[in-house]
């Protein structure tokens, strides 16, 4: 299931700072169809990503009835990504 969103960076103040895009409704929905096929465990999804220039592998994990897309910083600090950027995702789910 390949899928293509644009969304703010969220940021997560916990222990460390975390960086979310949140998965908008629509594609959460298409998401939700397939996630028992690839579920490795507690709803966490098993996604391959591309923002930009840089490809990575990552998970979704399930929120509020929806998703958010996990941002390392070795993919945000190269390209200069911060809380409340817009950001534009290509993102595969890995069956």
């Amino acid at each position: 299931m390949e899928l293509a969103f644009t969304g703010p960076v969220i940021e997560w103040r916990g222990p460390a700072p975390y960086y979310f895009l949140r998965v908008p409704d629509e594609e959460s929905a298409d998401i939700r169809e397939v996630a028992a096929m690839a579920t490795y465990g507690w709803g966490v999804i098993p996604v391959e990503a591309r923002i930009g220039e840089v490809a990575f592998e990552t998970s979704l994990f399930p929120k509020d009835g929806g998703y958010l897309l996990t941002l390392r910083n070795a993919v945000r600090k190269p390209q200069g990504i911060g809380a409340g950027d817009e950001v534009s995702v290509e993102m595969t789910v890995r069956l």
